[in-house]
């Protein structure tokens, strides 16, 4: 049986505080938790555009990012559908503008993954700095926690490298 490509994406660029909390959370996924081998994590960085071939490999998408939505900081979303094109259309960085675009050109090769965003308002997007600020660092785990929900959703077995299984499935079951 053929399982979904589902693909977790971390946006942002590192070099400016809370900017980089995309990537930071993908990160975390990389070295906390194993996935099957039809679920790939991704540092998007700020390529936007030129993620539209990555991008439309994806049946699922979940990608992880700094959201400016006149929040509060600290605010946590959970975007999928409607809900995308407006929240990020009010745009507070290049990166997200292009990274629309992209997604709005699958439709040309009619490879449209399923998307949910999940972000973060953030404090600080313009400071220089490798260092999430310590609120922002402090919703990486809920975001992760996030994360993980949409992977239950999806019905996407995972567990900890530690070896504790916590999705309920083994890895095992879900590769070919």
């Amino acid at each position: 049986m053929d399982h979904p490509h589902i693909m977790i994406m971390g946006v942002g660029c590192i070099l400016f505080t809370d900017e980089g909390f995309g990537v930071r959370v993908v990160e975390r996924l990389q070295a906390d938790y194993e996935f099957p081998e039809n679920v790939s994590l991704v540092d998007g960085g700020v390529l936007g555009i030129h993620l539209l071939g990555v991008i439309a490999q994806a049946d699922h998408l979940i990608v992880v990012d700094a959201i400016r939505s006149q929040g509060t900081p600290g605010d946590m979303y959970r975007l999928y559908g409607d809900q995308i094109p407006a929240r990020v259309r009010a745009k507070n960085s290049i990166h997200q503008v292009d990274f629309l675009e992209a997604l709005t050109l699958c439709q040309v090769l009619d490879r449209v993954p399923d998307t949910v965003i999940v972000g973060v308002e953030p404090v600080d997007i313009e400071t220089a700095g490798i260092e999430l600020s310590s609120l922002i660092q402090s919703k990486v785990d809920p975001a992760i926690d996030m994360v993980l929900a949409e992977m239950d959703r999806l019905e996407i077995p995972y567990h900890r490298r530690n070896g504790n299984n916590v999705s309920g499935d083994t890895i095992e079951d879900c590769r070919h």
